[in-house]
């Protein structure tokens, strides 16, 4: 029969099953296809929480959602247009995502009457009124796969575990991804397995052939490139963007790059990352704790490397009294904190943006640091090249904030010059005739980084209070008041280095702003458009330095008459603007493990502007 194409303009596709049905996978390759058609996409893989829930409960279910579009796209959609769902838990767990009149494709073949049951549902959701409402395509992907796969000579086992890529076929058919790039991909990752290799290929083409010749689908979808600046691009996830903008901070400055970090969700990528790079004299380590890893990456500062350590929330905890350490050494260390929810355990592979307080204050004494906070994926990059910029120069060291979210979620990013990136200048201390002054300071209050077994520069290191200039051992009261005045300095004059705070203002009539921190970006932007589409003036202003802030935050919040402050996490950034500039801050938080959604902040904003 012949099929007609319809124009979208956007769409959200959201793949949902078992956490061993591969929906990450199947998301990760249709977001591939995707960016090689140049539409503007996000991401959202959405991970079970608990490990091994049992298989075909809501428990288990895992999911990836995308957002492409042939405009900018700042979310991975609010709403589904497409539901793919691969059993009865998926749709359980994910039909509420659907927007009203989307599509929803089932794996009929798992429905069974066990299966039903098994995800909470009373009676059979095909039959009950359910999905009454939803355009329904029931699609028996597992027998067809295993009809399309029975000539290669693989199990049953093995052949029903290709169902993801039938999946993935018929997706690709319906909006048009073009087939080569999931065949290429086989090749290199199966090509050596030739049983695997036929076997996904097989399930692939039955998808996409199913799509292209079966009555169900009348028609099928095309979404026009995006349109983007010159260069050239690819899809970057939060965790690669922040790896390999520390790896271009130690190209950039010289140094040799020492990541040391223990194990946790969902810090653990970034660890696999950079382990990838010993090419680029990257060195990893994997230390038996938090604490380890921590007193290691130091341990690496003081002996003049690029240091870095990662960890979430529980890792941050453990670390405190080395950050306090470090902060009283004053030497270069970056921490990156991977954002989860809590507190303990909580929704370990669920996103939250409640550590801020903690970087903020969670360290015994007066011992501030400068806090840095990542966008979106792609910033992840240029905000781990900033930590390093302001760790190095400021001898300090220094938090740098991502999320869940970012750092699992990707969108294009075009690829840097190596030469277009900034110069760091570690600016290692050398002998000046016969008395070296550890704690001496420039003109920005930095003390010397001196690396050991340079002769002439021989001085004490410890916990101890240090004597202003020499670095001996002090406890003179009027010291410790000078040197904890100081090493506040210091991070407070950062503010003269730092970007002024923008603010995106079209009308310039704007009562309300809307103030962001990290991942809530793209949802302010997409809900103050929304806004602005119904003829209401909204602005929103974008912080990524948290410690200390722009120099120009007390004038821009003194313009609006409302501060509106979505975050997730129950309001702690607007109770640091309500004390620190008296401003009675609007509070939007959230604590779902999801990420803020358009839609939400376009209500909030509309009830703020009607009174």
């Amino acid at each position: 029969m012949a099929k007609t194409v319809e124009e979208k303009e956007r769409v959200v596709i959201r793949f949902a099953g078992d956490s061993g049905d591969g929906m990450q996978l199947t998301g990760d390759r249709f977001t591939s296809a995707t960016a090689v058609l140049g539409n503007d996409l996000a991401t959202l893989p959405d991970f079970p929480a608990e490990i091994r829930a049992p298989a075909g409960t809501v428990h288990g279910v895992s999911a990836f959602q995308i957002q492409f579009a042939s405009t900018d796209v700042t979310t991975p959609g609010d709403h589904a247009d497409v539901l793919v769902a691969m059993n009865p838990a998926a749709l359980k767990a994910d039909l509420g995502t659907v927007s009203p009149g989307g599509i929803v494709i089932l794996n009929e073949d798992a429905f069974t009457q066990r299966n039903i049951e098994k995800a909470g549902f009373r009676t059979d959701p095909r039959a009950d009124g359910t999905l009454d409402g939803y355009d329904v395509y029931p699609v028996p992907m597992t027998s067809i796969t295993t009809r399309a796969t029975e000539s290669i000579g693989v199990g049953k086992k093995e052949s029903e575990r290709a169902k993801n890529m039938f999946a993935l076929g018929l997706v690709s058919w319906m909006y048009g991804r073009p087939p080569e790039t999931t065949l290429n991909w086989l090749e290199k990752k199966f090509g050596s397995k030739q049983e695997i290799f036929d076997t996904n290929v097989a399930a692939f083409k039955a998808g996409y052939n199913f799509g292209e010749t079966t009555e169900l689908f009348a028609h099928s979808f095309h979404v026009k490139a995006a349109p983007a600046e010159p260069g050239e691009y690819r899809n970057i996830a939060g965790a690669t963007a922040t790896a390999w903008g520390l790896v271009s901070a130690a190209e950039r400055s010289g140094l040799h790059l020492f990541y040391a970090s223990y194990p946790i969700t969902p810090a653990s990528e970034l660890l696999h990352e950079l382990s990838r790079h010993k090419n680029f004299g990257v060195l990893t380590l994997q230390a038996e704790d938090e604490i380890a890893a921590a007193n290691m990456a130091l341990g690496a500062a003081f002996a003049g490397h690029l240091a870095v350590t990662g960890t979430s929330g529980p890792g941050m905890d453990l670390k405190a009294e080395t950050l306090g350490l470090a902060v009283i050494m004053e030497l270069p260390l970056i921490i990156v904190d991977v954002q989860r929810a809590g507190p303990s355990t909580g929704l370990p592979t669920k996103t939250e943006q409640s550590d801020l307080l903690l970087a903020m204050f969670g360290r015994h004494g007066d011992s501030p640091m400068p806090i840095l906070a990542a966008a979106s994926p792609s910033d992840c990059f240029a905000m781990a090249m900033e930590a390093a910029r302001i760790a190095v120069r400021y001898r300090t060291p220094v938090i740098l904030l991502t999320d869940s979210f970012l750092q699992n979620s990707s969108e294009p990013w075009r690829i840097p010059s190596l030469g277009d990136l900034p110069l760091i200048d570690p600016d290692f201390a050398q002998a000046e005739g016969d008395l070296f002054l550890p704690y001496a300071r420039d003109e920005r209050l930095a003390r010397p980084w001196a690396v050991p077994g340079t002769p002439g520069l021989v001085h004490r290191i410890g916990g101890l209070e240090r004597e202003d200039l020499t670095g001996n051992i002090s406890y003179d009261p009027a010291n410790h008041q000078r040197m904890t005045d100081l090493r506040a300095a210091k991070v407070a004059g950062i503010a003269r280095d730092i970007p002024q705070l923008e603010v995106d203002d079209p009308s310039g009539e704007a009562d309300l702003l809307v103030l962001g921190w990290g991942s809530s970006l793209g949802s302010i932007k997409a809900g103050a458009q929304r806004v602005r589409a119904q003829g209401r003036s909204v602005a929103t202003s974008h912080l990524r330095y948290l410690n200390p802030f722009p120099s120009n935050i007390g004038d821009v919040l003194a313009r609006y008459r409302t501060v509106l402050i979505p975050e997730m996490n129950t309001g702690q950034l607007s109770l640091l603007i309500r004390a620190k500039f008296l401003v009675d801050a609007h509070a939007y938080t959230k604590v779902e493990g999801l990420p803020l959604f358009a839609e939400e902040l376009e209500g909030e904003i509309m009830r703020l502007l009607d009174g």
